[in-house]
């Protein structure tokens, strides 16, 4: 049986950054928990973490990443281009199987297994099983006179309609962003 779960979604508009995830997490055609929390705050409080995939690894690599940011403070891209760098090439860590979406005050980020430290287009992006539909929604609704958190929590609404392995117990953390 394979674990199927979560939505992640980060929007950057108008002086705040948002990261929302909600908490199904399923094995098979069974929710076995409805409300985990898969988005937190990294390092001293600067950073918003949020992931997809198998939990374990995920908090295996916030760990890391806490670790990187502690060895590059107020450089969140070096200190995730570091982790994509260890996650690649290390026998243990290239094993973990999850995604990661992090933002700090001027970046917004989705750091992949594959090695990949991407910036999204248009500052929005969407991770894990229901992260299409939420990035789809987010889109649609960018340009409409909302807020980021607005705009988030509409989007996973919209997301939890569509995808069976989201729910809507969303967990929402934000940032004032100077973007």
């Amino acid at each position: 049986m394979s674990w199927h779960a979560t939505t992640i979604l980060t929007v950057r508009k108008d002086g705040r950054v948002v990261v929302a995830g909600d908490g199904q997490v399923s094995l098979g055609q069974t929710i076995i928990k409805a409300n985990a929390r898969k988005v937190r705050r990294l390092g001293k409080g600067d950073v918003i973490g949020g992931f997809a995939g198998a939990t374990a690894d995920a908090f295996t690599l916030f760990e890391r990443l806490e670790a990187k940011l502690e060895q590059y403070p107020g450089q969140l891209m070096r200190a995730c281009v570091e982790l994509a760098k260890d996650w690649r090439t290390d026998r243990y860590l290239r094993r973990l199987e999850a995604m990661m979406i992090v933002a700090d005050k001027e970046t917004t980020l989705v750091l992949t297994g594959t090695g990949d430290v991407l910036e999204p287009e248009k500052h929005v992006m969407g991770i894990g099983s229901g992260g299409h539909y939420a990035l789809c929604a987010a889109r649609a609704l960018l340009d409409q006179p909302l807020d980021a958190e607005t705009i988030c929590r509409r989007s996973m609404a919209i997301a939890s309609e569509v995808c069976v392995y989201t729910n809507d117990n969303v967990v929402v953390e934000s940032l004032e962003s100077s973007v």
